[in-house]
């Protein structure tokens, strides 16, 4: 018969279970606090539209072609980060009992099988981040284009209205994709704390919802966007 704990024990399993209800819970709660106005999320998505209205009126798009290729490059040593990442993982992962065979020297002691769950759970969350990068990164490209064939700033202010809102519903998603990659490192970091002990997941899982949380709303970054959209929207400008 079929063990389908994989020989994790009691607490393994508690604290597995709050990790990924943790983890599945984070992209809803950032989405339903993203909707509230005065959160980082939806403050920045207001700031890149104004962003891109911007681009529309400059003559020379110089500046906004080095922001992107910035933020491109930003993404794609993310990505490269998390391939490494992953093919370290993975060489302990299927190296078999050779791969584990020092790891009680540095503390890990631990049923190969058990072990093997842990490692698969750190590539898995590393391998979300990936994909997420890598969609970023093609979204950022589109955007790139975008910004390429804008309309000269010199055409009706109704045609760059409505080619920087166009602009913006790609770059936007683009930049959600790069900050979904980046929050999984906080999940990453919780899965290698079970190597150590079971209730450090289910600890840092908890700990990442709530750090999460609290950068979206009461962060100086947070604050920082916050009062910059409200200086955008005295100068005249529809930030919001």
């Amino acid at each position: 018969m079929t063990d389908w704990t994989f020989g994790l024990s009691s607490l393994d399993m508690l604290a597995l279970a709050i990790f990924l209800m943790a983890w599945l819970a984070c992209e809803p709660m950032i989405r339903s606090i993203g909707r509230r106005r005065g959160a980082l999320n939806a403050d920045l998505d207001v700031m890149r539209a104004a962003w891109m209205r911007a681009m529309t009126r400059r003559e020379m798009r110089m500046v906004d072609s080095q922001l992107l290729g910035h933020t491109i490059n930003s993404a794609s040593f993310f990505a490269s980060a998390n391939l490494i990442l992953i093919a370290a993982v993975g060489g302990v992962l299927f190296g078999g009992e050779a791969a584990f065979r020092n790891l009680p020297e540095v503390g890990l002691e631990a049923p190969t099988r058990v072990l093997e769950v842990k490692f698969a759970l750190i590539s898995v969350c590393l391998a979300r981040g990936l994909l997420d990068f890598i969609w970023s990164i093609r979204q950022l490209n589109y955007t790139v284009a975008l910004v390429g064939a804008a309309p000269p700033s010199h055409a009706d202010e109704t045609l760059l209205d409505a080619y920087s809102r166009t602009a913006a519903e790609v770059l936007n998603p683009a930049m959600h994709g790069f900050n979904r990659g980046v929050r999984v490192y906080y999940f990453a970091l919780a899965a290698g704390a079970w190597l150590i002990h079971p209730a450090l997941l289910a600890v840092g899982a908890v700990l990442a919802i709530a750090l999460l949380a609290w950068r979206q709303t009461a962060s100086p970054a947070a604050r920082g966007v916050r009062n910059a959209l409200q200086v955008l929207s005295r100068d005249g400008r529809p930030a919001r």
